[in-house]
């Protein structure tokens, strides 16, 4: 059938099998309020023009394979009380299911969004899967309510869900999508993983993704987390470099599997005030790059616009490195682990709320060493105490000379025993040339013992006492931060 005008079906009730196969409808096609008392049949049809299926209520089936939608599609406030099959359908407009209750199951498989596809505050009783499919767009799913286990598969340019709750166990599987998962509810395992291979359909065909033909690569990710319970959450091969974590709950917990990226420090060289400014190649939250970019005299490199990134400070983002830390150290990613604990230590260094004394320590502990994870840092520093200490040592800490024995005693006028006296010359301070070879070998050896704490037994001068006992204390706990950094990099 063809209708080339308004078809107005409005409050309509059909009590028996209604069917509008390969029907074409040219004009406006008005559903409102229908009521379908048995299976509703609209496979192959074309909608070229608005279709509205608002509060419409389908008691039976409703069966939408291979029609398709040129224009707006709404199906607001729609009860389908069967199952709703939309396999293969094509929208090239704008697709609304708001508020729309499934109580059966949900076939969406190979279907096509051109623009986007609303499913806000949509109820799902006992669907166990939805799609794949295929969106251009955004697939809108906040405010939606999931009763049973599902698995969600969509090639999607963004999908949102703010505030969806799941009831049972999920799992969701995307391409090239965006996620916004804040305040998104599940009391039960949900996965949300990244497909690297196009979806493969139930008769072995794979999902067709011509809606991206200049699209980027099939990555996914993540926008935000917040407000989410992450006990029960596990990423999979996500791109996280722009995901907002502060405000996340039970963030210890989280797992992340496969290759789940972070964003990194700037790694270029940049000045700040005539000074170069380099920093140390780690995993950083996109807060830190928010916050670091709106800092005054802000190195370039940082990232500033991170929407929704909000104020979020040195306070807020330190128990959101610790929560990644020790969730990496619970999957036995110990190096990955050490990232978030560098992040974690310079929020603390940066917090208004620490005491100036622990502030001034934890600046030591990270000019020193970067938290006993920079090892290049460490033995830089242990190199140049070596090197000032040789200079002081062969300037004023050896002695002129080797301090001669002196043997000193009397001897009774009449015979009997012989008594002396041994001791050894005071050493005396160094006059001359000091640069010499033989006075540099001797202050690398003082140097090289006192690494390992050891006494070279070299004669020296008041002044090389105590520098060698200064160099006995700073140059071994130099050393123990970079073994220390190698070991956090290499731990098990």
């Amino acid at each position: 059938a063809t209708f080339q005008n308004f078809a107005m079906f409005g409050s309509a009730t059909f009590q028996a099998y209604a069917m509008f196969g390969s029907a074409t409808f040219q004009g406006y096609a008005g559903f409102e309020a229908a009521t379908f008392e048995s299976t509703a049949e609209f496979e192959r049809a074309t909608f070229e023009s608005t279709v509205v299926f608002g509060s419409a209520i389908f008691e039976g089936d409703a069966r939408f394979e291979l029609a398709t939608f040129q224009s707006y599609a709404g199906f607001q406030l729609a009860t389908v009380q069967g199952d709703a099959e939309f396999g293969s359908v094509t929208f090239q407009g704008y697709a609304g299911f708001e508020s729309v209750t499934f109580q059966g199951d949900v076939e969406f498989g190979s279907a096509a969004f051109e623009r986007d596809a609303l499913f806000g505050s949509a109820i799902f009783v006992e669907a166990d899967s939805m799609g794949p499919l295929v969106c251009a767009g955004r697939v809108v799913l906040s405010g939606a309510k999931f009763g049973g286990p599902v698995t969600l598969s969509f090639a999607a340019g963004r999908l949102e869900c703010r505030r969806t709750r799941w009831s049972s166990t999920a799992e969701i599987r995307l391409r090239r999508a965006t996620v916004d998962f804040a305040h998104a509810v599940f009391e039960y395992p949900l996965t949300i993983a990244a497909e690297l291979e196009p979806f493969v359909l139930a008769d072995g065909r794979q999902l067709s993704e011509d809606l991206f033909p200049n699209a980027p690569g099939p990555g996914v990710r993540v926008a935000s987390l917040r407000g989410v319970d992450a006990a029960h959450l596990v990423l999979a091969d996500l791109d996280l470099s722009r995901c907002l974590f502060a405000g996340t709950v039970h963030l210890d917990q989280i797992r992340l599997e496969g290759a789940c990226t972070f964003d990194a420090a700037p790694p270029a060289v940049h000045w700040r005030r005539w000074l170069p400014v380099r920093f140390t190649e780690r995993r950083v939250l996109a807060e830190e790059h928010h916050w670091r970019a709106s800092r005054p005299g802000a190195v370039r490199g940082w990232n500033v616009a991170v929407l929704g990134a909000g104020r979020e400070g040195p306070l807020q983002l330190a128990p959101v490195y610790r929560a990644l830390r020790k969730a990496f150290e619970d999957g036995k990613h110990e190096p990955g682990a050490a990232d978030f604990y560098y992040g974690e230590m310079e929020m603390r260094r940066h917090a208004d709320d620490i005491p100036r004394g622990e502030r001034w320590l934890l600046t030591a502990y990270w000019a020193l060493s970067g938290y006993g994870l920079r090892a290049s840092r460490a033995l830089t520093w242990l190199g140049a105490a070596m090197l000032l200490t040789i200079v002081l040592l062969m300037v004023v800490g050896l002695a002129k000379d080797t301090p001669k024995q002196t043997a000193t005693g009397s001897v009774p006028a009449s015979g009997g025993k012989v008594t002396f006296e041994i001791d050894n010359d005071d050493p005396q301070n160094p006059t001359g040339n000091r640069l010499t070879g033989k006075r540099f070998e001797k202050a690398l050896n003082v140097t090289f013992n006192s690494v390992v704490f050891r006494s070279s037994g070299q004669d020296l001068t008041t002044a090389g006492t105590y520098i060698e006992m200064t160099c006995r204390f700073t140059e071994p706990v130099l050393l123990g931060l970079a073994v220390l950094a190698v070991r956090n990099r290499v731990k098990r």
